[in-house]
């Protein structure tokens, strides 16, 4: 079922024969089926696997395919795998703390912004979703200036100590170095897709632009997936004092030894995986084996559906 619209070096596309756009509906809803989140016809059409279409193509398949009700459910707003309907009422919820979290979301991730050396700060994860739980963390993609990577990673824990209410996760940061992922998979462009630029929107366009393999496997997901309007601009007077501040050698020195203690100290956890990196550039910390659950779900659901080989 997947297209190749472009021809990158490393790129994992998974093998389900040829580009049918039942079959893609399918695995998409499959894939956000992994989440428990059943999707809008605008969400599945921009998070639509491999497929390059618009919402009115969509809307007729849907219509006139006879995918609902034997395939799919849906309450008249979102869209689930059949036998799946009690995910709609748990989307609603989700979505509703979702609200909630974005306005404190926005608030850290601004502050965050205005800290010595961010260049870009994105949000992430089930919020990025709007399907979120209660007390559910505030994941954030941090893009550093070269050379800061891990002091920046300091000065964010230290206000999430003070953070009210929330968890702050710096879950994944980055420098302008390394803007092009490492890994080049559908989970990759699923989360690269997803996340929503609240500060530094030059730099997510040129991440974006440096991750175009992403059209390989999500060919309608162009651009950032929501607005909040035009944001007030941030202060930026801390940050020049602090990068000021910091611009000696001895501060060179203390991002260097917090380098090597922090990934000296990872290195030793027995959950190291193939999903964590640690380098000057990179500060990926996935211990959890996330996408690796998450595609073996999704895998499976694909088995059920029996679209392999399709």
């Amino acid at each position: 079922m997947f297209i190749q619209t472009v021809s990158t070096e490393n790129v994992q596309t998974p093998d389900q024969g040829g580009s049918d756009i039942k079959s893609a509906i399918l695995s998409t809803i499959a894939y956000s089926d992994v989440f428990d989140c059943p999707l809008t016809i605008r969400e599945l059409c921009r998070y639509l696997i491999a497929y390059q279409t618009g919402e009115s193509s969509l809307q007729k398949v849907l219509k006139n395919g006879g995918l609902i009700p034997r395939t799919l459910s849906t309450d008249g707003k979102y869209l689930a795998l059949a036998g799946r309907e009690e995910i709609f009422a748990l989307r609603r919820k989700r979505a509703m703390e979702a609200a909630t979290l974005w306005p404190r979301s926005l608030r850290y991730g601004k502050l965050i912004a205005q800290l010595p050396f961010i260049r870009m700060v994105a949000v992430t994860g089930a919020l990025a979703s709007d399907n979120v739980d209660l007390g559910s963390d505030l994941d954030y993609l941090i893009v550093t200036a070269p050379g800061w990577l891990w002091l920046c990673r300091a000065m964010i824990l230290a206000l999430d100590r003070i953070a009210v209410g929330v968890s702050l996760c710096p879950n994944f940061l980055l420098t302008e170095n390394s803007l092009a992922l490492q890994d080049r998979d559908l989970f990759a462009a699923q989360e690269m897709a997803r996340m929503v630029p609240i500060s530094g929107f030059h730099v997510y366009l040129k991440m974006r632009a440096q991750n175009r393999w992403t059209d390989n496997f999500l060919p309608n997901a162009r651009g950032a997936p929501r607005n909040f309007g035009e944001p007030p601009p941030i202060n930026r007077s801390l940050q020049k004092f602090g990068e000021t501040l910091l611009g000696n050698r001895a501060a060179r020195r203390l991002e260097t030894w917090e380098m090597r203690r922090k990934i000296e100290k990872f290195s030793r956890q027995e959950k190291m995986n193939g999903e964590t990196c640690f380098s000057a550039d990179y500060c990926k910390g996935h211990f959890d084996g996330h996408k690796q659950r998450t595609m073996q779900a999704f895998h499976g659901r694909i088995e059920n559906l029996g679209l392999n080989g399709q």
